[in-house]
Protein backbone atom coordinates (compact mmCIF):
# COMPACT_ATOMS: atom_id res chain seq x y z
CA UNK A 1 0.00 0.00 0.00
CA UNK A 2 1.56 3.42 -0.78
CA UNK A 3 2.17 5.84 1.92
CA UNK A 4 -0.77 8.10 0.06
CA UNK A 5 -2.97 5.28 0.37
CA UNK A 6 -1.99 5.08 4.33
CA UNK A 7 -2.44 8.49 5.18
CA UNK A 8 -6.07 9.04 7.09
CA UNK A 9 -8.73 11.40 5.82
CA UNK A 10 -8.02 14.11 8.35
CA UNK A 11 -4.34 14.30 7.43
CA UNK A 12 -5.37 15.40 3.86
CA UNK A 13 -7.67 18.87 3.90
CA UNK A 14 -7.87 21.04 6.43
CA UNK A 15 -11.18 19.71 8.24
CA UNK A 16 -11.68 23.14 11.07
CA UNK A 17 -11.68 24.94 7.88
CA UNK A 18 -14.25 22.32 6.06
CA UNK A 19 -16.99 21.99 8.98
CA UNK A 20 -17.02 25.99 9.24
CA UNK A 21 -18.33 25.88 6.23
CA UNK A 22 -20.55 23.25 6.20
CA UNK A 23 -21.90 24.82 9.28
CA UNK A 24 -22.52 28.57 7.80
CA UNK A 25 -24.20 26.84 4.63
CA UNK A 26 -26.51 24.84 6.96
CA UNK A 27 -26.86 26.94 9.32
CA UNK A 28 -28.03 29.30 6.53
CA UNK A 29 -29.92 27.06 4.76
CA UNK A 30 -32.50 26.65 8.34
CA UNK A 31 -32.16 30.62 8.39
CA UNK A 32 -33.32 31.33 4.81
CA UNK A 33 -36.28 29.13 5.42
CA UNK A 34 -37.08 30.49 8.55
CA UNK A 35 -36.67 33.89 7.04
CA UNK A 36 -38.56 33.32 3.79
CA UNK A 37 -42.02 31.60 5.05
CA UNK A 38 -44.14 34.71 5.10
CA UNK A 39 -42.93 36.07 1.73
CA UNK A 40 -42.98 32.66 -0.21
CA UNK A 41 -46.49 32.36 1.09
CA UNK A 42 -47.95 35.14 -0.25
CA UNK A 43 -45.74 35.49 -3.25
CA UNK A 44 -47.33 34.96 -6.22
CA UNK A 45 -44.69 33.35 -8.53
CA UNK A 46 -44.19 30.67 -5.34
CA UNK A 47 -47.70 29.27 -5.84
CA UNK A 48 -47.88 30.45 -1.92
CA UNK A 49 -45.99 27.47 -1.11
CA UNK A 50 -44.09 28.26 2.66
CA UNK A 51 -40.93 26.12 1.49
CA UNK A 52 -40.40 27.69 -2.14
CA UNK A 53 -37.36 29.67 -1.23
CA UNK A 54 -36.35 26.50 1.28
CA UNK A 55 -36.91 24.10 -1.74
CA UNK A 56 -34.64 26.75 -4.22
CA UNK A 57 -31.68 27.44 -1.68
CA UNK A 58 -31.66 23.83 -1.31
CA UNK A 59 -31.43 22.76 -4.93
CA UNK A 60 -28.29 26.20 -5.03
CA UNK A 61 -26.35 24.44 -2.40
CA UNK A 62 -26.51 21.13 -3.78
CA UNK A 63 -25.53 22.86 -7.34
CA UNK A 64 -22.76 24.92 -5.52
CA UNK A 65 -21.23 21.83 -4.05
CA UNK A 66 -21.38 19.57 -6.74
CA UNK A 67 -19.40 22.81 -8.31
CA UNK A 68 -17.14 22.28 -5.50
CA UNK A 69 -15.70 18.78 -5.78
CA UNK A 70 -15.21 19.35 -9.05
CA UNK A 71 -13.47 22.41 -8.61
CA UNK A 72 -11.62 20.68 -6.08
CA UNK A 73 -10.17 18.50 -8.76
CA UNK A 74 -8.19 20.96 -10.62
CA UNK A 75 -5.02 21.93 -9.57
CA UNK A 76 -3.94 25.33 -8.49
CA UNK A 77 -1.80 25.71 -11.22
CA UNK A 78 -4.61 25.26 -13.53
CA UNK A 79 -6.61 27.78 -11.75
CA UNK A 80 -3.48 30.23 -12.35
CA UNK A 81 -3.71 29.36 -16.58
CA UNK A 82 -7.68 29.95 -16.57
CA UNK A 83 -7.23 33.23 -14.35
CA UNK A 84 -6.79 35.90 -17.58
CA UNK A 85 -9.83 33.78 -19.54
CA UNK A 86 -12.19 33.62 -16.79
CA UNK A 87 -12.00 37.71 -15.90
CA UNK A 88 -12.24 38.23 -19.77
CA UNK A 89 -15.76 36.19 -19.66
CA UNK A 90 -16.88 37.67 -16.27
CA UNK A 91 -16.26 41.11 -18.31
CA UNK A 92 -18.09 39.72 -21.05
CA UNK A 93 -20.94 38.62 -18.76
CA UNK A 94 -21.31 41.83 -16.95
CA UNK A 95 -21.71 43.54 -20.50
CA UNK A 96 -24.15 41.28 -21.31
CA UNK A 97 -26.33 42.29 -18.20
CA UNK A 98 -26.29 45.82 -19.16
CA UNK A 99 -27.91 45.17 -22.47
CA UNK A 100 -31.93 46.08 -22.22
CA UNK A 101 -33.18 42.74 -24.09
CA UNK A 102 -30.70 40.47 -22.11
CA UNK A 103 -30.24 41.66 -18.69
CA UNK A 104 -33.18 41.33 -16.27
CA UNK A 105 -33.89 44.60 -14.56
CA UNK A 106 -35.30 44.30 -10.85
CA UNK A 107 -35.84 47.22 -8.37
CA UNK A 108 -33.95 49.88 -10.66
CA UNK A 109 -31.17 47.58 -11.21
CA UNK A 110 -30.07 45.84 -13.35
CA UNK A 111 -27.74 42.93 -12.34
CA UNK A 112 -29.67 39.67 -13.78
CA UNK A 113 -29.18 36.85 -16.62
CA UNK A 114 -32.10 35.12 -16.91
CA UNK A 115 -31.18 31.45 -17.52
CA UNK A 116 -34.85 29.57 -17.59
CA UNK A 117 -35.85 28.99 -13.60
CA UNK A 118 -32.89 30.79 -12.54
CA UNK A 119 -31.34 34.47 -12.89
CA UNK A 120 -27.36 34.37 -12.63
CA UNK A 121 -25.46 37.17 -10.87
CA UNK A 122 -22.44 37.98 -12.79
CA UNK A 123 -20.94 40.40 -10.06
CA UNK A 124 -21.12 37.35 -7.68
CA UNK A 125 -18.92 35.52 -10.06
CA UNK A 126 -16.76 38.52 -10.43
CA UNK A 127 -16.02 38.40 -7.24
CA UNK A 128 -13.93 34.95 -7.74
CA UNK A 129 -12.93 35.95 -10.80
CA UNK A 130 -11.18 38.89 -9.30
CA UNK A 131 -9.08 36.96 -6.65
CA UNK A 132 -7.70 34.68 -9.13
CA UNK A 133 -6.80 37.14 -11.83
CA UNK A 134 -5.74 39.73 -9.34
CA UNK A 135 -3.06 36.75 -7.65
CA UNK A 136 -2.07 36.21 -11.10
CA UNK A 137 -0.88 39.55 -11.75
CA UNK A 138 1.17 40.16 -8.85
CA UNK A 139 2.77 36.89 -9.30
CA UNK A 140 3.45 38.06 -13.03
CA UNK A 141 4.27 41.69 -11.76
CA UNK A 142 6.34 40.74 -8.45
CA UNK A 143 9.37 42.78 -9.42
CA UNK A 144 7.30 45.79 -10.64
CA UNK A 145 5.75 46.02 -7.21
CA UNK A 146 7.28 49.35 -6.59
CA UNK A 147 6.73 50.80 -9.62
CA UNK A 148 3.52 53.08 -9.95
CA UNK A 149 3.29 52.86 -13.93
CA UNK A 150 4.47 49.52 -14.35
CA UNK A 151 3.21 47.82 -11.22
CA UNK A 152 0.08 49.58 -10.50
CA UNK A 153 -1.44 51.51 -13.73
CA UNK A 154 -2.24 48.32 -15.53
CA UNK A 155 -4.31 47.00 -12.97
CA UNK A 156 -6.08 49.93 -12.22
CA UNK A 157 -7.15 50.33 -15.61
CA UNK A 158 -7.97 47.05 -15.41
CA UNK A 159 -10.48 47.76 -12.44
CA UNK A 160 -12.04 50.87 -13.65
CA UNK A 161 -13.11 49.18 -16.69
CA UNK A 162 -14.92 46.20 -14.20
CA UNK A 163 -15.54 49.30 -11.46
CA UNK A 164 -17.68 51.07 -14.66
CA UNK A 165 -19.58 48.01 -15.67
CA UNK A 166 -20.78 47.53 -11.96
CA UNK A 167 -21.58 50.92 -11.54
CA UNK A 168 -23.42 51.05 -14.38
CA UNK A 169 -26.01 48.04 -13.05
CA UNK A 170 -25.72 50.02 -10.57
CA UNK A 171 -23.98 47.20 -7.93
CA UNK A 172 -21.84 49.68 -5.86
CA UNK A 173 -21.53 47.14 -2.77
CA UNK A 174 -19.45 44.23 -5.58
CA UNK A 175 -17.23 47.28 -6.80
CA UNK A 176 -16.57 48.00 -3.44
CA UNK A 177 -15.86 44.40 -2.39
CA UNK A 178 -14.15 43.74 -5.67
CA UNK A 179 -11.37 46.41 -5.48
CA UNK A 180 -10.61 45.66 -1.91
CA UNK A 181 -9.83 43.05 -3.22
CA UNK A 182 -7.64 43.21 -5.86
CA UNK A 183 -6.19 46.23 -3.57
CA UNK A 184 -5.61 43.70 -0.82
CA UNK A 185 -3.91 41.21 -2.69
CA UNK A 186 -1.70 44.02 -4.39
CA UNK A 187 -0.33 44.50 -0.82
CA UNK A 188 -0.27 40.95 0.04
CA UNK A 189 2.24 40.88 -2.99
CA UNK A 190 4.33 43.54 -1.64
CA UNK A 191 3.33 46.51 -3.49
CA UNK A 192 5.00 49.95 -2.35
CA UNK A 193 3.77 50.93 0.89
CA UNK A 194 3.95 54.70 0.50
CA UNK A 195 2.58 54.39 -3.08
CA UNK A 196 -0.56 51.66 -1.44
CA UNK A 197 -1.08 54.37 1.13
CA UNK A 198 -1.57 57.23 -1.71
CA UNK A 199 -3.35 54.90 -3.30
CA UNK A 200 -6.15 54.16 -0.55
CA UNK A 201 -6.37 58.22 0.07
CA UNK A 202 -7.31 58.69 -3.57
CA UNK A 203 -9.81 56.08 -3.33
CA UNK A 204 -11.24 56.64 -0.34
CA UNK A 205 -11.88 60.44 -1.53
CA UNK A 206 -13.47 58.71 -4.95
CA UNK A 207 -15.59 56.77 -2.97
CA UNK A 208 -16.76 59.40 -1.17
CA UNK A 209 -17.44 61.38 -4.55
CA UNK A 210 -19.54 58.46 -5.86
CA UNK A 211 -21.67 58.67 -3.11
CA UNK A 212 -22.30 62.78 -2.82
CA UNK A 213 -22.94 63.07 -6.63
CA UNK A 214 -25.36 59.80 -6.70
CA UNK A 215 -29.01 61.26 -4.79
CA UNK A 216 -29.98 57.57 -4.01
CA UNK A 217 -26.69 57.21 -2.18
CA UNK A 218 -26.44 59.74 0.05
CA UNK A 219 -30.03 59.62 1.11
CA UNK A 220 -28.83 56.36 2.21
CA UNK A 221 -26.04 57.91 3.90
CA UNK A 222 -28.57 60.50 5.54
CA UNK A 223 -30.87 57.47 6.77
CA UNK A 224 -28.08 55.32 8.06
CA UNK A 225 -26.88 58.80 10.20
CA UNK A 226 -30.14 58.56 12.26
CA UNK A 227 -32.84 56.34 10.42
CA UNK A 228 -35.25 56.84 13.84
CA UNK A 229 -35.63 60.72 11.97
CA UNK A 230 -37.79 59.48 8.59
CA UNK A 231 -38.48 55.57 10.15
CA UNK A 232 -40.77 55.26 6.94
CA UNK A 233 -38.83 56.06 4.60
CA UNK A 234 -35.21 56.25 3.97
CA UNK A 235 -34.66 54.81 7.77
CA UNK A 236 -37.22 51.86 7.31
CA UNK A 237 -34.68 48.84 6.71
CA UNK A 238 -32.17 49.71 9.30
CA UNK A 239 -35.05 50.72 12.48
CA UNK A 240 -36.27 47.38 11.43
CA UNK A 241 -33.03 45.99 11.43
CA UNK A 242 -32.32 47.36 14.75
CA UNK A 243 -35.31 46.66 16.53
CA UNK A 244 -35.51 42.72 15.35
CA UNK A 245 -31.85 42.88 17.10
CA UNK A 246 -33.23 44.57 20.23
CA UNK A 247 -35.97 42.02 20.15
CA UNK A 248 -33.85 39.24 20.30
CA UNK A 249 -31.63 40.16 23.44
CA UNK A 250 -29.49 37.36 24.54
CA UNK A 251 -30.92 33.74 23.65
CA UNK A 252 -33.73 35.59 20.90
CA UNK A 253 -37.33 34.65 20.85
CA UNK A 254 -36.89 31.23 19.15
CA UNK A 255 -35.95 30.03 15.46
CA UNK A 256 -39.35 30.39 13.81
CA UNK A 257 -41.01 33.56 16.00
CA UNK A 258 -39.41 36.57 14.56
CA UNK A 259 -42.01 39.35 14.17
CA UNK A 260 -39.69 41.61 11.67
CA UNK A 261 -39.74 39.28 9.42
CA UNK A 262 -43.55 39.46 8.28
CA UNK A 263 -43.09 42.05 5.97
CA UNK A 264 -41.44 44.11 8.01
CA UNK A 265 -37.95 43.83 7.31
CA UNK A 266 -37.44 43.97 3.62
CA UNK A 267 -35.12 41.36 1.82
CA UNK A 268 -35.34 39.33 5.35
CA UNK A 269 -34.14 36.05 3.47
CA UNK A 270 -31.20 37.91 1.31
CA UNK A 271 -29.76 41.37 2.54
CA UNK A 272 -30.71 41.53 6.25
CA UNK A 273 -30.70 37.93 7.09
CA UNK A 274 -28.29 38.30 9.77
CA UNK A 275 -31.39 40.74 11.81
CA UNK A 276 -33.57 37.51 11.61
CA UNK A 277 -30.79 35.59 13.17
CA UNK A 278 -30.59 38.24 15.63
CA UNK A 279 -34.35 38.15 16.87
CA UNK A 280 -34.74 34.55 16.65
CA UNK A 281 -31.09 32.99 17.99
CA UNK A 282 -30.54 36.22 19.77
CA UNK A 283 -26.99 37.60 20.90
CA UNK A 284 -24.91 34.59 21.18
CA UNK A 285 -26.73 33.43 17.42
CA UNK A 286 -25.23 36.60 15.78
CA UNK A 287 -21.66 35.48 17.94
CA UNK A 288 -21.63 32.17 17.09
CA UNK A 289 -22.09 33.57 13.24
CA UNK A 290 -19.21 36.07 13.92
CA UNK A 291 -17.10 33.31 15.56
CA UNK A 292 -17.57 30.48 12.74
CA UNK A 293 -16.68 33.60 9.95
CA UNK A 294 -13.63 34.87 11.93
CA UNK A 295 -11.96 30.85 12.23
CA UNK A 296 -12.81 30.56 8.28
CA UNK A 297 -11.02 33.51 7.52
CA UNK A 298 -8.39 32.81 9.93
CA UNK A 299 -7.94 29.37 8.11
CA UNK A 300 -7.58 31.04 4.95
CA UNK A 301 -4.67 33.29 6.36
CA UNK A 302 -2.85 30.44 7.65
CA UNK A 303 -3.09 28.17 4.79
CA UNK A 304 -1.89 31.17 2.06
CA UNK A 305 1.05 31.93 4.82
CA UNK A 306 2.04 28.59 4.75
CA UNK A 307 1.79 28.69 1.03
CA UNK A 308 4.18 31.72 0.83
CA UNK A 309 6.07 29.89 3.02
CA UNK A 310 6.67 26.56 0.52
CA UNK A 311 7.35 29.47 -2.01
CA UNK A 312 4.20 28.50 -3.69
CA UNK A 313 2.90 32.63 -4.23
CA UNK A 314 -0.29 32.22 -6.24
CA UNK A 315 -1.96 29.37 -4.13
CA UNK A 316 -0.62 32.13 -1.17
CA UNK A 317 -2.13 34.87 -2.88
CA UNK A 318 -5.64 33.11 -3.92
CA UNK A 319 -5.96 31.83 -0.23
CA UNK A 320 -5.42 34.92 1.23
CA UNK A 321 -7.44 36.95 -1.43
CA UNK A 322 -10.21 34.75 -1.14
CA UNK A 323 -10.05 34.72 3.07
CA UNK A 324 -10.16 38.59 2.72
CA UNK A 325 -13.30 38.70 0.10
CA UNK A 326 -15.25 36.72 2.70
CA UNK A 327 -14.01 38.48 5.46
CA UNK A 328 -14.70 42.00 3.74
CA UNK A 329 -18.25 40.99 2.52
CA UNK A 330 -19.51 39.32 5.71
CA UNK A 331 -18.07 42.59 7.86
CA UNK A 332 -20.18 44.63 5.61
CA UNK A 333 -22.97 43.09 5.88
CA UNK A 334 -22.65 42.20 9.22
CA UNK A 335 -22.08 46.30 9.54
CA UNK A 336 -25.43 47.20 7.78
CA UNK A 337 -27.68 44.89 9.82
CA UNK A 338 -26.15 45.74 13.34
CA UNK A 339 -26.23 49.98 11.50
CA UNK A 340 -22.80 50.63 12.23
CA UNK A 341 -22.36 51.03 8.16
CA UNK A 342 -24.81 52.71 5.33
CA UNK A 343 -27.35 49.97 3.94
CA UNK A 344 -25.57 48.47 1.10
CA UNK A 345 -26.96 45.49 -0.94
CA UNK A 346 -24.45 42.81 0.05
CA UNK A 347 -25.60 39.88 1.02
CA UNK A 348 -23.94 37.45 3.96
CA UNK A 349 -21.57 35.19 2.35
CA UNK A 350 -22.75 31.28 2.47
CA UNK A 351 -25.94 32.22 3.95
CA UNK A 352 -28.01 34.59 2.24
CA UNK A 353 -30.42 32.93 -0.38
CA UNK A 354 -29.26 33.19 -3.64
CA UNK A 355 -27.64 30.74 -6.41
CA UNK A 356 -24.89 32.85 -7.66
CA UNK A 357 -23.43 34.11 -4.54
CA UNK A 358 -23.82 30.55 -3.12
CA UNK A 359 -22.09 28.83 -6.07
CA UNK A 360 -19.11 31.38 -6.45
CA UNK A 361 -18.41 30.86 -2.30
CA UNK A 362 -18.26 27.09 -3.03
CA UNK A 363 -15.96 27.12 -5.74
CA UNK A 364 -13.64 29.73 -3.89
CA UNK A 365 -13.63 27.60 -1.04
CA UNK A 366 -13.10 24.35 -2.85
CA UNK A 367 -9.70 26.37 -4.22
CA UNK A 368 -9.07 27.39 -0.87
CA UNK A 369 -9.25 23.53 0.36
CA UNK A 370 -7.34 22.84 -2.69
CA UNK A 371 -4.63 25.05 -2.17
CA UNK A 372 -4.36 23.60 1.70
CA UNK A 373 -4.41 19.81 0.00
CA UNK A 374 -1.41 20.87 -2.11
CA UNK A 375 0.38 22.35 0.65
CA UNK A 376 0.28 19.34 2.83
CA UNK A 377 1.08 17.11 -0.05
CA UNK A 378 4.03 18.98 -0.74
CA UNK A 379 5.01 19.17 3.06
CA UNK A 380 5.24 14.84 3.09
CA UNK A 381 7.39 15.46 0.28
CA UNK A 382 4.41 14.70 -2.29
CA UNK A 383 3.62 16.13 -5.47
CA UNK A 384 1.14 18.17 -5.19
Amino acid sequence: MSRYAQTPMSAEIDLSLLWTALALLLLGLVMVYSASIATAEHAKFSGQQSTYFLQRHGVFLVIGLAAGVAAFQLPVRAWQQLAPWLFIGGVLLLILVLIPQIGREVNGARRWLPLGPVNLQPSELMKLFAVLYAANYTVRKLADMGSFRRGFVPMALVMVLVGGLLLSEPDFGAFVVIIVIAMGILFLGGINARLFSILFVFLLLSFLILIWVSPYRRERILGFMDPWSDAYGKGYQLSHALIAFGRGEWLGVGLGASVEKLFYLPEAHTDFLLAVIAEELGFFGVIAVIGLFALLVHRAFVIGRRALQLERVYSGLVAQGIGLWIGVQAFINMGVNMGVLPTKGLTLPLMSFGGSGILSNCIALAILLRVDWENRQLMRGLPA
